[in-house]
């Protein structure tokens, strides 16, 4: 089954596609001729999620999987939450993004936040939404070179490592990101069972 990823991120396609693996092949917005710039001005990651799914379905008549993903801090009233990406204003500077957190972090005892991703899935006419968190801690310094975004500062509860520490392996059965996706998969998997 062909599903159009509504994102160019290649880290997450990575992420989707090592989860997916080979029954269902993902394309890019570039992969299909989208160059638009979606628009994310919804205030909740299911809102932002179905608003580029719908995007994507409307314009372009293609089966497609969108994500709104986030970190949640609880200290700082749960931000950076939906505008996790562009924390520091420009959309993607993941240094920067780091950077931001940690000095609003100064000073601070209560490190815990979560990651959140909402799945928007559109098949057809029908609509169809799974959500993943997963809660950790916030460290004082970035660890570790893998993954992406606030990846190098978080610690999943019952570990020691960050996931920037881990492998896609380690991570993605436990990821926000993979937990959805695992919910994901089990739907379009009743479906061909079906």
């Amino acid at each position: 089954m062909i599903l159009c990823l509504a994102t160019n991120n290649q880290h997450k396609v990575e992420e989707l596609q090592a989860l997916l693996g080979s029954r269902y092949e993902l394309k890019t917005l570039s992969d299909i001729g989208c160059f638009d710039d979606i628009p994310e001005t919804e205030n909740t990651f299911q809102g932002n999620s179905r608003q580029k799914a719908v995007f994507v379905r409307e314009r372009f008549g293609i089966n497609c999987i969108a994500d709104d993903s986030g970190l949640e801090v609880e200290a700082l009233n749960g931000e950076p939450g939906v505008f996790s990406a562009r924390y520091a204003g420009e959309h993607g500077n993941h240094d920067k993004n780091n950077v931001l957190l940690l000095k609003n972090l100064e000073g601070v005892e209560n490190r815990s936040a979560q990651f959140r991703c909402v799945i928007t899935l559109i098949l057809g006419d029908d609509i169809h939404q799974f959500d993943g968190i997963i809660r950790g801690t916030i460290l004082h310094e970035k660890r570790g070179k893998e993954g992406f975004g606030y990846d190098p500062l978080f610690v999943p509860d019952g570990y020691t490592r960050t996931f920037a520490e881990m492998g896609l392996e380690e991570k993605n059965p436990i990821s926000h990101r993979g937990l959805a996706v695992q919910k994901l998969i089990d739907f379009l998997d009743s479906l061909v069972l079906s």
